[in-house]
């Protein structure tokens, strides 16, 4: 796939091999579109798009503050550009709070919504760990880098697919810090709003890793309580990351909502 850019300066891969409404995919947080290539291998007969959040990969950031506006808009141009009517929108941690914002005004461009490792409502201890997180991230040391990726992968796994760790690795070395931390914040200091989420009516998969001790299991089924039409899915011996770690079972399961949920 070839790496193009909008007139707003977001950079994007489309893999457009029809005219059925396409699959968008929303990274995380430190991330980039990259994450995604076990999905956008796997749904290469469907169209997808995944693209680089404000102060992520190729897409810059040029304001000293960002907000979740920022981002609803970044992708409303986006497929605006693209002519894209209806999507099925795929949002993953930060992403998936940036999906939740977008889905509660734009029901309507939407064909279904997947939260994958999304948080909700953190306890009091749950914001003291993450705003310690993001004190250490401040520093930008290695040390912060490598913890996160212990959160994100089981040790398993990391041991037996060292390119993989390398690659998610790199991504986060290759951040523009600043930017990054700006992103971080907004994440770090979120508070949930239900009257947001009860505005979302489309139909909506919400799904966690088994061991994501972040966006836990616990969180994803109290959030399918407050948004209508949804149902929460357990990905079994999954952590944050597990898009990439059980790519496999994610597929599947992301392939039986979509196709359920076309046209």
């Amino acid at each position: 796939m070839v790496n193009k850019v909008d007139s707003a300066g977001t950079s994007y891969f489309l893999n457009k091999v029809n005219e059925k409404n396409p699959i968008v995919f929303i990274h995380g947080v430190g991330l980039t579109k990259e994450i995604w290539e076990p999905q956008i291998n796997f749904f290469k007969d469907y169209n997808t798009l995944s693209y680089d959040l404000l102060g992520h990969g190729k897409t810059p950031l040029k304001k000293s503050k960002i907000n979740f506006e920022d981002f609803t808009k970044q992708l409303t141009k986006l497929i605006k550009e693209l002519n894209l009517e209806k999507i099925h929108l795929v949002g993953f941690s930060l992403g998936a709070l940036i999906a939740r914002h977008f889905a509660a005004e734009n029901s309507d461009k939407l064909m279904s919504l997947v939260l994958l490792s999304s948080i909700y409502k953190r306890t009091e201890d749950q914001s003291r760990v993450v705003k310690n997180r993001y004190e250490v991230a401040k520093m930008n040391k290695p040390a912060s880098k490598h913890s996160a990726l212990r959160r994100w992968f089981s040790e398993d796994f990391s041991k037996k697919n060292p390119d993989v760790y390398k690659k998610i690795y790199l991504i986060l070395e290759k951040n523009k810090r600043l930017d990054f931390l700006k992103c971080y914040e907004i994440f770090v200091n979120y508070i949930d709003d239900d009257k947001i989420l009860k505005k979302i009516n489309v139909n909506t998969l919400i799904a966690t890793g088994e061991n994501d001790v972040g966006s836990t299991p616990e969180m994803s089924k109290n959030l399918s309580k407050i948004i209508q039409r949804s149902k929460f899915i357990e990905i079994k011996k999954g952590k944050h990351l597990c898009g990439v770690e059980r790519a496999d079972n994610v597929n599947m399961i992301l392939k039986e909502f979509i196709d359920g949920n076309n046209d």
